[in-house]
């Protein structure tokens, strides 16, 4: 096949994909198979896309994708020449829309604003994504007859939870304020879900979900999340300037550890089952992410340095019965269906400043 994906991207990307493409059990599932993925124009969406494309260079999987995306100008330009395969069709349109291509025996549901900037600016479409979106994929999956439906949910479904506890498990909910346009994107999350297990119980739908920690890598040099500029300070070999005391404990979860999870969860995990993503090695503050970036490049000297300096003292991480529980996941039902990360925190923040900075 012409335009190899290892002559179509950088080398650093395509070694982030070749890892997801190994990471899937090569026991036919996927073979001469066609996968919808909605929001391949976005991070998690590309990724997915590429490394099923790259499973035909390796393997002559056979595997069809449709990749779903809302700016074709953008997808363009980010997928250059892989859209000369002959096995990627590029659908665009609003996912919120009828879905009118050719029917796939796989759908991953990946659209989804995820900026607090369009949480505050359009959370209408946010909301709109994540259920009239879920709607949309749930009926074209139905008269498609489907193997398999991933919903990609999100950590956020939890809300706040109080207690002493460490981690958080599927079984686990929280308070949500559903009066509030900025829980836009995790009420969006919920019903998405709930959405998910109507279809499966009245038309025996076959839908999987995930709920992903918080996902980091090479975004973009523009994208307003905090882990995204802390590796855009170390790309431009800026100190890091923390606004805040940075104790808030996350669970962070490298691209391709995602990528390959959710396609573990496709292929492996029981239907309406919400499945946690996260790596136990990378549960971590916001300050100590900041403190591993450093660290990671020692020959670049950069600093962290704090807004307030009252905030450099190291903060107080007791727990008491009135402490909302950490946003960390627990990942123990997905690796019992034998999924396991590979890439710590400061391995993936050396990914994601190479990807960049290559680019």
């Amino acid at each position: 096949m012409d335009y190899k994906v290892e002559d179509c991207v950088k080398k650093s990307i395509y070694t982030d994909l070749l890892s997801i493409a190994k990471s899937v059990p090569d026991d036919g599932k996927l073979k001469n198979s066609t996968v919808l993925i909605t929001g391949a124009g976005g991070f998690i969406g590309f990724y997915l896309c590429a490394s099923l494309l790259l499973r035909n260079d390796l393997y002559s999987d056979g595997i069809k994708v449709i990749a779903l995306v809302r700016n074709q100008k953008k997808a363009e330009q980010k997928y250059g020449d892989l859209l000369m395969r002959s096995d990627i069709e590029l659908c665009v349109q609003d996912v919120a829309e009828k879905i009118l291509v050719s029917p796939a025996d796989y759908v991953i549901h990946a659209a989804s604003q995820a900026s607090n900037i369009q949480f505050e600016t359009d959370p209408v479409g946010t909301f709109n994504a994540n259920v009239a979106g879920t709607a949309s994929v749930l009926n074209y999956a139905k008269e498609s007859k489907s193997n398999a439906t991933l919903i990609v949910s999100s950590l956020k479904v939890y809300g706040a939870i109080y207690g002493v506890a460490q981690k958080i498990t599927e079984d686990d909910i929280g308070y949500l304020d559903i009066a509030s346009y900025k829980n836009c994107y995790a009420m969006g999350k919920r019903s998405a879900e709930t959405l998910a297990a109507s279809y499966y119980r009245e038309f025996g739908l076959h839908v999987k979900i995930a709920r992903p920690a918080y996902i980091y890598g090479a975004a973009s040099l523009d994208d307003d999340r905090v882990w995204a500029q802390f590796i855009a300070n170390v790309v431009r070999h800026e100190d890091i300037l923390l606004k805040s005391d940075g104790a808030a404990l996350r669970s962070f979860c490298y691209v391709t550890d995602t990528a390959s999870a959710l396609l573990h969860i496709l292929l492996y995990g029981e239907d309406i089952t919400p499945y946690n993503i996260s790596n136990e090695q990378s549960d971590v503050t916001i300050r100590d992410f900041a403190k591993t970036a450093c660290r990671v490049f020692p020959d670049r000297n950069i600093s962290l340095r704090f807004a307030n300096p009252e905030h450099e003292k190291e903060p107080d991480r007791s727990a008491t019965p009135l402490t909302t529980v950490p946003e960390v996941l627990d990942n123990t039902r997905l690796k019992q269906i034998g999924w396991l990360p590979k890439v710590d925190l400061a391995e993936g923040i050396r990914r994601a400043v190479a990807v960049l900075e290559e680019q």
